[in-house]
C-alpha cells in the first residue's frame, strides 16, 4: 500500500488485469527497398527510381542507365534495336596482374552485366529516322575505353559512313582502360580518324554527355560532336576535379566540371532533362537531316 492507503498502480492493474503499455510494433523494410541519391543523400524507393527513369525526385539527379536501357528510352516504341558487334571480347594481351587480374575482371564484369563489354552498339529508328548509335554502359569496369571500346566505336562510325546515317553516341566513361596501356590510348586516333571521315561525308554527329564523362573519351570522340548535348549535373572534364585542385593548388569555381558550368563556358551546347530526351533528340535529327529543296 502506497501514502494515505491507496494501492500502488502496479497493484492496481494486476488487480483489474491490465496491460502494461506496449511499444509500437516497428515495420520491417527489406533490403534493397530504398536506394540513396549521390546528389542530395536523399533514401527513394527503388519503385519511384523506376518510374522517374533513375531520376531523383528530390534534387533531379541523373543516376547511371544499363546501356539497353538507355537505348529502350531513345529509340520508337514498337521498333528494334539491330545490334552489331556484339561477339567482340576483350582480351588480356600484356598479361596485365594486380590484385587480380585483367581477365579475371573481364569474366566478372560480363557475368555482372551480360555484356562483352562496356559500349553497344547499332542501329534504331528515332522519330522515324534510321541512326547508328553506340551507347556506353559504366557497369563494365566504369566503361573504361580499350581495344573493343575503340574498334566498336570505329565500325559503327563507319557503318553511318557508309550507309549515309546520322550518328549518335551516348558517353560515360572512367577514361582509357589502363589494363590495356598503350592499345587502350590508341583508341583515341582511331575513332577520331573515323569521325572525320563521316564528317567529310557532311553527315551529323550527336553526342550525349552522361555522368561522368572524363578522360581519354572526353579528349576524343566524346567532344567531337557536331552537337554536344548532356544531363542535368554531368561531371565531365579530363582530370577529375580532386587531381585539378592538388596538382595546381587552386581554388575551382563552384560546379567546376558539371555540364551547367560547361555549358556556360561553350563547351557543350543543351542540356536535355532525360524526361524530354527522345522529344528532343527526335527534333534535332528531323532537323539536321531534312534534305534542302531547289527552289
Amino acid at each position: 500500500m502506497s501514502l494515505f492507503g491507496k494501492p500502488r498502480y502496479s497493484t492496481l492493474k494486476t488487480a483489474i488485469n491490465v496491460p502494461h503499455p506496449s511499444t509500437p510494433k516497428k515495420t520491417k523494410i527489406p533490403p534493397g527497398t530504398f536506394d540513396q541519391c549521390k546528389g542530395c543523400g536523399g533514401s527513394v524507393h527503388k519503385d519511384e527510381w523506376k518510374q522517374n527513369m533513375n531520376v531523383c525526385p528530390l534534387c533531379g539527379f541523373h543516376r547511371q542507365l544499363p546501356a539497353f536501357e538507355r537505348i529502350k528510352l531513345l529509340i520508337d516504341d514498337n521498333t528494334e534495336f539491330e545490334e552489331t558487334d556484339s561477339a567482340m571480347k576483350s582480351v588480356d594481351i600484356l598479361k596485365f596482374e594486380g590484385a587480380a587480374s585483367y581477365e579475371e575482371k573481364l569474366k566478372k564484369n560480363r557475368e555482372k552485366t551480360g555484356l562483352n563489354d562496356s559500349v553497344v552498339c547499332g542501329t534504331g529508328m528515332i522519330k522515324g529516322i534510321k541512326t547508328a548509335i553506340g551507347v556506353m554502359d559504366f557497369r563494365f569496369l566504369g566503361a573504361s575505353m580499350g581495344s573493343v571500346v575503340g574498334e566498336k566505336i570505329a565500325r559503327i562510325t563507319e557503318l553511318a559512313t557508309k550507309q549515309k546515317l546520322p550518328l549518335m553516341i551516348v558517353t560515360a566513361s572512367g577514361g582509357a582502360r589502363m589494363y590495356e596501356g598503350m592499345f587502350s590510348l590508341m583508341q583515341m586516333a582511331k575513332t577520331s580518324g573515323a569521325l572525320e571521315r563521316h564528317k567529310e561525308a557532311r553527315l551529323p554527329y550527336i553526342v550525349l554527355m552522361t555522368h561522368p564523362t572524363t578522360a581519354g573519351v572526353s579528349a576524343s570522340f566524346a567532344t567531337l560532336g557536331d552537337l554536344i548535348l548532356a544531363e542535368p549535373k554531368a561531371l565531365i572534364g579530363f582530370a577529375g576535379p580532386r587531381v585539378i585542385k592538388d596538382t595546381t593548388q587552386a581554388t575551382l569555381p563552384e560546379g567546376f566540371q558539371l555540364s551547367e558550368f560547361l555549358l556556360r563556358k561553350g563547351l557543350i551546347d543543351r542540356i536535355i532533362h532525360r524526361k524530354e530526351l527522345k522529344h528532343e533528340i527526335g527534333v534535332i535529327l528531323q532537323y539536321l537531316t531534312v534534305k534542302k529543296t531547289k527552289k
